[in-house]
């Protein structure tokens, strides 16, 4: 007002009029400003309220479902406890039906007790017997027929368990001979010389005998010097030194020199030739038996059965074949294959040296065994293998059953079978002479003879002293490989029928 009055009566403006001026918008402003709020506070009062409802709803909703979800608990609880007064009503009703009848039973037992008593009262009166006497009686009886259907099973399972041992044994034995594919062996060791003329033979003999007087010195062997033509025959009960005799004589045969410096150094040299043919001979069995690691002395003295035969049979061949078949049975059998390998390998090793040393073979062998640190299971299967000493182990079992293998087939010691039949002909003609013999057999390959005597006319002692007439008369008559047991065999047998 006062401004407008200035500016009409002439007068200059008002300096507080801007400052009027932007206070009014200010004011303006925070009017609006003020009305702006309140609405949006108004608008999230609006908002939160409906918010609160619902909110409220959902939870007045949920009270209402929880109170329809405890009724009908209470509903349902309220009818399980109908159920379980009515059952409870049943089960009583049954325990009172249950008590009647165990009650009518107790009272049945203490009659069914009396009625017993007095049966048995009765009962011991006829048959003269108590309770205790008769109980044992009854067990006693039963006890006899148990027994006797325990032995009648027994009896039927050890029948089957022989014939399947029989028949697995035969299986074992004939595949071992089968796999063993060595030649049949009918080598012998050479004891003549051919020379070729006649006039050779005054040349051996030498001037008043001094060539051959030389010769038969160094090599330890007999010249035989007759009326075969072309020939001289070299004798010795050693085969080594039958060896060296040979060869000696046939280096001096095709040299044409002959006289005592000459023979002596070819006797020295046939010594070490026939020496390392014995030593390669004993290392190529033992690797082609498959022994490696045994001592080179052993081998060398068991190389010397390169020379030595038995009935036409190489006896180096019959050992390697032997640990071969020894072999193959033992692990057939599940037994040890190293002990049995090595024992078959060995077992003749005693013949190597049984001239020079007192004993018998496989005796010998046993030693050598031990005295070369061998192990104790090998040198029991080499001094057992011929029973001089009682077996102990499996193994020694299969290299007797080997060694019988490979000595006493057809063919395998310079016999035919025609031969070989008729030798086991003989030995069963033989036991089958003596009285009191029922039957006899020769099994084994002729290596064993059985022979089963009637026990009524034949005791024990008389049995003993038979099994030794036998043998002497084999001994006596018959010439064969080896050694024969003898074995009689008196028995009593009940047999029975069932119908």
């Amino acid at each position: 007002m006062f401004g407008f009055l200035r500016r009409l009566f002439g007068g200059g403006p008002d300096p507080r009029e801007p400052a009027r001026l932007e206070a009014e918008r200010i004011l303006r402003d925070a009017e609006q400003e003020t009305k702006t709020k309140a609405i949006e506070a108004q608008e999230q009062n609006l908002q939160h309220r409906d918010e609160l409802e619902s909110d409220l709803r959902e939870r007045r909703a949920d009270v209402q479902k929880q109170r329809a979800d405890v009724q009908k608990q209470e509903e349902r609880l309220l009818r399980r406890e109908d159920s379980l007064d009515q059952k409870t009503e049943t089960l009583d009703s049954r325990d009172d039906r249950i008590r009647d009848k165990e009650q009518g039973i107790d009272d049945r037992l203490a009659e069914i007790a009396e009625a017993v008593s007095e049966q048995r009262a009765a009962l011991e009166k006829v048959a003269g017997l108590s309770v205790e006497e008769a109980r044992e009686r009854l067990l006693s009886q039963i006890d006899e027929e148990v027994s006797e259907e325990a032995n009648r099973i027994v009896r039927a399972y050890e029948a089957k368990a022989k014939d399947e041992a029989e028949d697995r044994a035969r299986k074992i034995v004939a595949t071992a001979i089968q796999r063993v594919t060595s030649e049949v062996t009918t080598e012998t060791t050479v004891a003549s010389v051919q020379i070729p003329n006649e006039e050779m033979k005054g040349r051996i003999i030498g001037r008043e005998g001094r060539n051959i007087r030389a010769l038969e010195a160094a090599t330890g062997c007999d010249l035989i010097i007759d009326d075969t033509p072309d020939v001289v025959t070299v004798s010795a009960f050693d085969s080594v030194r039958r060896e060296i005799g040979r060869l000696t004589l046939s280096r001096l045969v095709a040299d044409g020199r002959i006289h005592p410096a000459r023979i002596e150094e070819q006797v020295i040299k046939a010594t070490k030739e026939v020496e390392a043919i014995i030593k390669q001979a004993g290392e190529e069995a033992a690797l082609e038996a498959k022994c490696p690691g045994l001592p080179k002395p052993l081998l060398q003295t068991f190389g010397r059965l390169r020379f030595r035969t038995s009935y036409g049979q190489n006896q180096l061949r019959h050992a390697v074949e032997t640990s071969h078949l020894a072999t193959m049975i033992a692990a057939e059998i599940g037994a040890d294959t190293e002990i049995t390998r090595r024992g078959a390998l060995l077992h003749d090793v005693g013949k190597a040296v049984d001239h020079e040393v007192e004993g018998t073979h496989a005796l010998i062998g046993g030693e050598m065994a031990r005295r070369f640190k061998l192990a104790e299971p090998i040198a029991h299967c080499i001094e057992a293998h011929h029973d001089e000493v009682e077996m102990n182990s499996v193994e020694a079992v299969i290299v007797q059953m080997a060694d019988a293998i490979s000595g006493g087939r057809p063919g395998a010691r310079r016999e035919s079978v025609e031969r070989y039949i008729e030798r086991l002909r003989a030995l069963e003609e033989i036991a089958s002479s003596f009285p009191g013999v029922e039957q006899s057999f020769a099994i084994q390959a002729g290596r064993e003879v059985r022979v089963l005597v009637n026990p009524k006319s034949v005791d024990d002692l008389e049995a003993m002293r038979m099994a030794r007439d036998i043998s002497k008369q084999i001994e006596e008559t018959l010439q064969y490989p080896g050694q024969i047991r003898v074995t009689v065999l008196r028995e009593t047998r009940a047999t029975e029928i069932a119908r």
